[in-house]
């Protein structure tokens, strides 16, 4: 018997995963994931930019059989769009973080949640589906670190999402490695989209690849063939990319989700421990605006070429919410001004005020090693550096106008997984990120039907959602 290729390896851990095979803790922490995500899907309902695809969706397809929030109802492959763009606007979500690459796992969950309302699944269900999307996107992020070659991780979304929705939807083992052929070979959208200067698209992406997943997926179950050698085959992965792609994770092996972290900050991730570590200043110090010279932010590379000013681009021209949650001078700046990261400090009217557009330019960021030193080097030498992704090394140091200098350091960050957030916390960021779109007790319904989701029907969470006019 020949071995499996990664296509089928990529099926076989979707269709031999399941819950029953979930730990406790692992179950409590999907929850935890999921109650943030919900709370990122409330606060983005009244979003100007998210206006636009219910503007789309209206003139496209405003009837079908799932009812979704402020539109009624649509078709399954449109509410994946529409939940994933919910999910993933804020910017206020989950991540992974590999060595060489990151996501957004919660990217997953609006394909999901489309895919379990049209079937009736359980909680259960859910959940495991929630899980192996997960595993599998976590797991080749840190196998296949696309981002290195220019490559959006949205296009390992695309297989993991694919993966997670095969099952669901009543494919076939060898269907759904059809559909993951399909869908890894025709999602492979660059960095670009979230290089300066940054446009509304980043917060799009992913919700195109879960309308094209749900579409390709369920084509794939009626028997359309894709690349299922994608991977090994002429002109696949491995020649496209120059890399040794690799899937190597049991089934049932879940434990990458120990890893995942959540946000404390409304701000890109690697940005969490160096804005916590101003504020932790700030207070410290009883410091005042007025009275700063100079703020200086050490981070690691990652950190430094995606918000810093490096390889992504010039990160001080700060005019929108992309511009802002990307730039690690406006976040330390508006921090230090408002004491705070939360969605208000990203609205266009907080971002263009005279304040904080003039701190910006006193805010400096480096690495610990010279910027010219080879990547490689960096990875060994840099004591920020090295030591990511297990930790995430920040250093401030804000030089006073008197003369005095303070600093303050930070290995990780309240949300970071060696300090995660309780449930209490993610309960109180749901309520914070909800309540101007739902009053409180529909909130509490939505935290109690997540708290029990493994013993209730999807549709209990799913006819919240849609009550939302």
């Amino acid at each position: 018997m020949s071995p499996l290729n990664i296509t089928e390896k990529i099926s076989r851990f979707s269709f031999f995963s399941a819950y029953e095979q979930l730990k406790p803790a692992t179950i409590q922490q999907l929850k935890k994931h999921l109650l943030d995500t919900v709370g990122s899907m409330l606060y983005a309902m009244k979003a100007p930019t998210v206006e636009k695809l219910f503007r789309q969706m209206h003139y496209l397809q405003e009837k079908g059989p799932l009812p979704v929030p402020i539109l009624g109802s649509t078709s399954v492959d449109r509410a994946a769009q529409l939940y994933t763009l919910l999910v993933r606007y804020p910017d206020f979500m989950d991540n992974y973080l590999g060595k060489h690459a990151t996501c957004h796992p919660s990217d997953n969950i609006g394909g999901i949640l489309a895919a379990c309302q049209a079937v009736n699944a359980s909680g259960r269900d859910f959940l495991a589906a929630m899980a192996i999307g997960y595993q599998i996107e976590c797991t080749l992020i840190d196998q296949m670190p696309l981002m290195a070659k220019g490559i959006d991780h949205t296009a390992l979304l695309a297989m993991s999402l694919t993966a997670a929705l095969s099952p669901l939807y009543g494919l076939t083992q060898e269907q759904a490695a059809h559909a993951i052929g399909i869908n890894g070979s025709t999602f492979n959208t660059t960095v670009t989209t979230r290089a300066a200067y940054t446009y509304e698209w980043k917060g799009f992406a992913s919700s195109l690849v879960a309308l094209g997943c749900t579409n390709t997926t369920l084509l794939a179950k009626e028997g359309v063939t894709g690349p299922v050698s994608y991977f090994e085959g002429p002109m696949g992965f491995k020649d496209e990319f120059d890399m040794d792609p690799e899937f190597n994770c049991e089934a049932g092996d879940f434990s990458r989700i120990e890893h995942c972290i959540l946000k404390s900050y409304n701000a890109e991730v690697h940005t969490q421990s160096a804005i916590e570590a101003l504020l932790d200043l700030k207070c410290k110090h009883s410091i005042r605006t007025e009275d700063v010279k100079r703020i200086d932010a050490t981070i690691f590379l990652t950190a430094y070429n995606i918000v810093g000013g490096g390889r992504y681009g010039d990160r001080k021209l700060v005019q929108t919410k992309e511009q802002a949650d990307h730039s690690l001078p406006y976040l330390l700046a508006v921090a230090m001004l408002d004491g705070e990261v939360l969605p208000a400090q990203l609205l266009p009217e907080r971002i263009r005020k005279p304040d904080v557009q003039a701190l910006i330019r006193h805010v400096f960021v480096d690495t610990g090693l010279p910027l010219k030193a080879p990547r490689k080097v960096a990875e060994v030498l840099d004591p920020y550096t090295a030591p990511y992704p297990e930790k995430m090394p920040a250093k401030i140091t804000i030089h006073l106008k008197n003369g005095a200098v303070v600093e303050e350091k930070k290995e990780d960050y309240k949300g970071f997984y060696t300090r995660p957030l309780a449930w209490e916390d993610v309960v109180n960021k749901f309520h914070l990120l909800g309540q101007d779109t739902i009053d409180g007790e529909m909130r509490n319904e939505l935290i109690a039907v997540i708290d029990n989701l493994e013993h209730e029907p999807v549709s209990k969470l799913t006819d919240l959602l849609a009550k939302i006019k």
